[in-house]
């Protein structure tokens, strides 16, 4: 019907034509999905028009069903960045579709990403699962400075909309509990004020979680910088840290991103209840010591429940999405390496020309994604992944297409990461080491190259290699040496053709064949999330 007006009027992406449209009662999403419009972005132009409609995603303006109200209503609050979202987003999705809650998902929209636009505009979002925007900060940019890192950029993102609009957005919508991650940590004021219990979902992995909320008596008990300690830092219970390895926001104690990130680990106990993206049988050693030693005991800690592994489900596939997995379709199985570096991870010129002639010298069939390099941050692309639109080609070396041709695929930005690891062409992952992208691979049975960049990617990158056994290492250490073309050859070489790499690849066979164990009805995951769900179902301030 949309598309019949559109032909009728002649003018397809004319603005007075979609003025016209709307007038005939058709939503800006509707549009959207018929490619009346081009964009998420365009969708905010129309304000300038006097347009009247319902925000996008605000579907809660509308008014609840009688259903609805009966059901527990949660709302979730993670903060701006992929790798924050899309754990929240699935775990919301789990509770309304697997348990029959009503969930507000509200989403900061200070910050956000092409991909995070598009996330929200997809037709996957279930019955009782309702999106609601947060408004931009206005002037936000005033809060920043040039050399200011990413956790400090994203913390003040965060405090501003929470300030402006969260008590706000509480008293609408009339959550019975709120579900954040690590960084929106100054909702629990907030909460308290308005009698909403608040749960944190740690994203990470539970090593990191461990030591986070050591990290305080750190604090109090070491005089200088931690990574210059002689010897290995150990964490209760736990198996002993590098402090080379230690994520790079506690690695210079004097800088705002320490300070934010001290504050945030420091207000953990508040919570309700601790929720981790994990499972027993990954991370073993770490989750006896949370629910066991005497140190996390006497903090005390909230109860801790796995969830995990939560990964992204019903992934969005676009036109050129298709292209690569038909390209995939053509691959012998095992015998592609997939080479990304997750939502924000970038490398600088040098070292991207090195990572193309290394891969083409393995001669090994790959999926390279490639972005704009960045000499100055590894993070780079943090907050604005998904908006890389240019010829990859631009950023690589001339003749590397032409070498190339045939057995390696290069595209710009983002690819639809999930179903490429879960297609049988795929036989390594080539990896930042980042969270998901670790629970990704391994619940695929995919094995992988380590090269970790920052956050807390080189403590996953160890735990991998030395207590997992799913992932190789670099002998040395990305972003501050350079990795060179011949020893990029040999890594790729080992993982896709040597021995080592088949090993490698049963024990990723055997950790997906006990993720999908832990999830199932019954497992260890699924029965901690269960008896998390019936407790809230039984306590009836939190379903009236």
């Amino acid at each position: 019907m949309i598309k019949q007006i559109a032909q009728h009027y002649q003018k397809k992406e004319d603005n007075i034509l979609i003025i016209k449209i709307l007038k005939n009662n058709f939503t800006l999403t509707s549009l959207y999905k018929a490619h009346i419009i081009s964009s998420y972005h365009t969708i905010f132009s129309f304000h300038c028009f006097g347009v009247s409609f319902v925000p996008l995603m605000d579907k809660s303006a509308t008014m609840a069903t009688a259903e609805q109200k009966e059901k527990p209503h949660f709302a979730f609050l993670p903060s701006p960045g992929m790798g924050h979202i899309i754990p929240l987003f699935e775990f919301a999705k789990r509770l309304v579709i697997n348990h029959g809650f009503h969930v507000s998902f509200f989403v900061i929209t200070t910050g956000a990403s092409a991909a995070q636009n598009e996330l929200f505009l997809s037709d996957n979002l279930p019955a009782g699962f309702h999106a609601v925007e947060i408004p931009p900060v206005e002037n936000i940019s005033s809060f920043f400075t040039d050399d200011m890192r990413v956790v400090t950029r994203l913390s003040i993102i965060v405090r501003e909309s929470l300030k402006q609009y969260l008590s706000s957005l509480l008293i609408k919508h009339r959550p019975k509990a709120l579900i954040i991650d690590l960084f929106c940590t100054d909702a629990f004021e907030i909460c308290k004020e308005v009698s909403i219990p608040v749960h944190s979902f740690f994203t990470a992995s539970t090593l990191l979680m461990a030591f986070s909320l050591y990290l305080p008596t750190l604090d109090r008990e070491v005089n200088g910088e931690f990574v210059d300690l002689p010897q290995h830092i150990q964490t209760p219970g736990c198996n002993p840290i590098c402090p080379h390895d230690l994520l790079d926001q506690v690695k210079d104690r004097k800088n705002d991103e320490y300070k934010w990130y001290l504050l945030h680990v420091s207000r953990l106990p508040l919570a309700a209840g601790i929720f981790v993206n994990s499972w027993d049988d990954l991370e073993p050693v770490t989750l006896q010591a949370l629910k066991e030693n005497s140190f996390f005991q006497n903090i005390p800690i909230p109860p801790i429940h796995t969830i995990g592994p939560l990964i992204k489900q019903d992934e969005v596939i676009t036109e050129k999405d298709a292209e690569i997995l038909a390209w995939l379709d053509n691959q012998p199985p095992d015998s592609v390496l997939f080479v990304v570096f997750g939502s924000g991870g970038t490398l600088t010129s040098e070292q991207l020309t090195e990572l193309a002639w290394g891969l083409e010298m393995s001669h090994q069939r790959f999926i390279l994604v490639a972005r704009k390099p960045s000499d100055a941050s590894a993070s780079a692309a943090f907050f604005n992944v998904g908006s890389d639109e240019d010829d990859p080609l631009m950023y690589l070396p001339e003749g590397f297409a032409k070498k190339t041709e045939g057995r390696g695929l290069v595209v710009p930005s983002w690819a639809p990461q999930v179903a490429i690891l879960n297609h049988p062409s795929t036989g390594a992952f080539l990896s930042h080491c980042g969270w998901n992208s670790t629970l990704e691979s391994v619940v695929h049975g995919v094995p992988m190259i380590a090269w970790p960049l920052y956050a807390e990617q080189r403590m996953n990158a160890t735990f991998l290699t030395e207590e997992v056994g799913v992932t190789i290492k670099f002998p040395v250490v990305p972003g501050e040496e350079l990795i060179s073309r011949k020893e990029i050859e040999k890594m790729v070489r080992i993982v896709m053709e040597g021995e080592k790499g088949m090993a490698m690849r049963r024990r990723a066979q055997e950790l997906k064949e006990s993720a999908k164990i832990a999830l199932n009805n019954g497992g260890s995951s699924d029965d901690s999330l269960c008896r998390v769900v019936q407790f809230w179902k039984s306590d009836q301030s939190l379903c009236s």
